[in-house]
């Protein structure tokens, strides 16, 4: 990093599992179990962990014959897993009940990152398994059906609301567009997108945003995380001591600690000896505090739902 560059508003981070993950992502704190929820997309799993000062403690793993894109949890202790073109419900007692392909996803795409509403709809994203873009959805799954928020995307990718509520941001990783656009959590309904950050120079993945309204962007390819404000100016880098950095999240009872995901699975085996801690989770310690996470509702649309596009 050049001396005018932004500085670092933390820490270096620090690897706190022991295990590697394939091609970690969506993390989540769940405040009411006080664990994090984060899956491994090649690893086709989903994993419920204990944070502690620097460790996370695997605790509960579940596994699936399917890439796995993200899930979320209801307040009933019931996980939503996005598996392949389908979303699976885990209950508490590991009983599993899984959907229907959804239509609305390609034959040749998977789900991708996604996170719930104020009102637990789950926006999720796909992604195409060869290479097609432009046609790459951003969907809003709720209990009376599914809504096309996108459908012209590279990459759909990291979400996250602003402080208020009243804003989504969604990351398009190919070009490297960050949206944004108004969001009623009430009704569901969305406004025009408008482009808050054009990185066609970089690969912005997951995301968070800080209770200043400032987005932390895990930029894959870079080994870094970026800070933006609300205003799309870079303000904050964190160096990450490996290439594949996934996504991010606020966690810990105070929200106060910066969970850090990456991968290793794209990765030469030249570039894994250079960057051993590939696939690790990492924490930092940043200087604000995260916004908490909304729950899933607990309710999917009865198969075949129906399918609702934006008025």
């Amino acid at each position: 990093m050049s001396p005018t560059s932004p500085t670092s508003p933390t820490a270096p981070p620090v690897a706190v599992t022991d295990a590697r993950f394939a091609l970690a992502e969506g993390p989540r704190w769940d405040a009411v179990t006080r664990r994090l929820l984060w899956v491994d997309i090649l690893g086709r799993a989903c994993f419920l962990g204990r944070l502690e000062r620097d460790r996370l403690v695997v605790e509960t793993r579940h596994d699936f014959d399917a890439h796995v894109g993200a899930a979320a949890r209801a307040d009933d202790g019931s996980l939503l897993v996005a598996t392949g073109r389908r979303l699976t419900t885990v209950r508490p007692d590991g009983t599993r009940i899984a959907g229907e392909p959804i239509g609305l996803v390609g034959r040749r795409d998977r789900f991708n990152d996604g996170v719930c509403d104020a009102r637990g709809r789950f926006l999720v994203g796909t992604v195409s398994l060869d290479g097609a873009h432009r046609s790459q959805r951003l969907l809003q799954v709720g209990a009376d059906g599914v809504t096309v928020l996108d459908d012209d995307l590279g990459l759909s990718n990291g979400l996250g609301f602003s402080p208020d509520g009243a804003t989504l941001y969604s990351v398009d990783s190919v070009p490297g567009t960050v949206w944004r656009r108004d969001y009623d959590h009430d009704t569901g309904r969305v406004g025009p997108r408008t482009r808050l950050l054009d990185l066609s120079d970089r690969t912005p993945d997951g995301l968070a945003v800080d209770e200043h309204g400032r987005l932390w962007i895990a930029i894959h390819g870079a080994g870094e995380v970026h800070r933006y404000d609300p205003r799309g100016t870079l303000a904050a880098v964190v160096a990450v001591p490996c290439p594949h950095t996934t996504s991010v999240a606020f966690a810990g009872d105070g929200l106060d600690r910066l969970v850090i995901t990456t991968a290793f699975g794209e990765l030469s085996d030249a570039e894994r000896a250079a960057a051993p801690l590939s696939g690790s989770v990492f924490v930092a310690e940043p200087d604000c505090r995260g916004l908490p996470t909304f729950a899933w509702s607990g309710r999917l649309p009865v198969p075949p739902p129906r399918t609702r596009r934006p008025e």
